[in-house]
């Protein structure tokens, strides 16, 4: 009799020596990838490397193209065997994740350390960020239009950053406040030097010597590093973003390592599986796309956001290439797509905020989210079950582990993605992508099965011959 009852198993149950070589080799390379790849600069200019090297381009009478928005947004295509107008297959992710940004006057010195003035950005938690190792990375644009890369506190022999933590001793009255307040967004100021510049010491009239005329000795010694080492000024803090980011490499956790830590999963994870998906499909039955928006913590504004017109360009000029005859409308309608974005696995010790029945597992494969949103699903996209259907007919085909889950119990959880602003095109989307325990930490964790089914499914999605 046919099992009529439904549940999710781990994938771990079910591997072998084999397929867990493949796991772990596969983890290996994304390891290396969420090391390297902290800003949504880096992201871009990893994923363009890779589409150059496999023969994209911006020459729209090729098959096979590429386009980047202001370093920080990406849209790629490959074509299909079939016409446009019978449609195509999206994948899209997010290439931003939470961080502490310098502000744009981010130097004082006080108390004998040089600090930098930070604004946070995307969903923190602030304590997090307190008496952890800190690297900077960003960009410094001269007023000349020179672009110079800062990337400090990632090899072994840099400094890294840090903010302090205020001693138990004197937290007596912080250990009452509420965590809002406790932890105050004014207070993320980043440690960066101690020393002060001491200049050579010629006597004037007045008998004073002239490192007595440096009003901020502390800082100035800082502007002189940075100014040895980059070539940048004061002034040039003001056109330029720089990033504090957790220091240090991506880690396998635990004994068996078989999970992955590392800051930024958020949705670099997705960036990676979809791009490694999108490479290996090399002859599609429809086309394929995937783009790598920006500022998606942050509403998705902005022009490299999900909400600007870059999608709708790109894909403009893609109708325009290839199929003229053809309405934009009639295209965008015909379209599927995926938004690739990580979900919230049951944390094992805050099980009480899930409503378990609805909540992924972490290990139990890749999470569709039918619905984001929160409270009455305002501000969500809610994926028709049809579209549902086709999905599940696919992954079953190809024996792809996935489950369903929303984000935590009605009125107490919730979030948004970049699926609604796909969703106004009327064609089919849904979320997708692996689950993470301390989402938004600066140490995200993730399963290696989940990483490389997510993969899987991608790969999966990208390969139909049915639409």
């Amino acid at each position: 009799m046919e099992n009529l009852e439904y549940k999710t198993q781990s994938i771990w149950e079910k591997s072998n020596e084999k397929s867990e070589k493949t796991m772990k080799d596969f983890a290996k390379k994304y390891v290396k990838f969420i090391s390297q790849c902290k800003t949504e600069r880096e992201c871009v200019d990893y994923a363009l490397q890779r589409l150059e090297a496999a023969h994209f381009s911006e020459n729209w009478k090729s098959n096979t193209v590429v386009n980047t928005l202001h370093g920080k947004a990406l849209f790629a295509v490959r074509k299909g065997k079939r016409p446009l107008h019978e449609g195509f297959h999206l994948i899209s992710a997010h290439t931003d994740s939470p961080r502490l940004d310098f502000k744009q006057n981010p130097l004082l010195e006080t108390v004998g350390i040089g600090q930098a003035k930070t604004h946070y950005y995307g969903g923190i938690r602030k304590y997090q960020w307190l008496a952890r190792p800190l690297a900077l990375h960003g960009v410094a644009i001269k007023q000349n239009g020179e672009k110079v890369n800062i990337c400090i506190g990632e090899n072994a022999s840099d400094p890294v950053f840090t903010i302090t933590d205020l001693l138990p001793h004197l937290a007596q009255d912080q250990a009452n406040q509420t965590i809002s307040k406790a932890f105050e967004a004014e207070k993320l100021n980043i440690i960066l030097g101690h020393s002060p510049l001491i200049l050579k010491k010629e006597k004037d009239t007045k008998n004073k010597s002239k490192s007595d005329e440096l009003k901020n000795p502390i800082k100035s010694n800082i502007l002189k590093i940075l100014n040895s080492k980059y070539g940048i000024k004061e002034e040039d803090l003001l056109s330029a973003e720089i990033q504090a980011v957790p220091a240090g490499d991506a880690r396998f956790v635990g004994l068996d390592e078989a999970l992955i830590g590392a800051y930024g999963q958020d949705d670099r994870i997705c960036v990676y599986t979809a791009l490694e998906a999108f490479l290996e499909v090399k002859e599609p039955e429809f086309t394929t796309c995937i783009i790598f928006w920006d500022k998606e913590e942050i509403g998705s504004e902005g022009s490299t956001g999900a909400s600007s017109r870059f999608f709708e360009y790109c894909m403009q000029d893609m109708i325009n290439a290839w199929e003229k005859e053809t309405s934009f409308g009639k295209v965008m309608l015909a379209g599927r797509a995926i938004s690739a974005d990580v979900h919230a696995a049951i944390d094992p010790d805050w099980q009480d905020l899930h409503e378990k029945l609805n909540s992924s597992i972490i290990g139990h494969g890749p999470t569709l989210c039918k619905f984001t949103g929160s409270r009455g699903k305002y501000g969500a996209n809610d994926a028709h079950p049809e579209y549902v259907a086709w999905l599940r007919n696919i992954f079953a085909e190809k024996e792809i582990p996935w489950q369903m889950a929303s984000l935590g119990k009605v009125d107490h959880g919730g979030g948004g993605t970049v699926a609604l602003f796909l969703a106004v095109y009327g064609m089919h989307v849904i979320d997708m992508g692996p689950s993470l325990l301390g989402m938004h930490s600066p140490f995200e964790i993730a399963s290696v099965a989940d990483l490389f089914y997510s993969k899987e499914a991608y790969r999966t999605f990208f390969e139909a011959k049915q639409h």
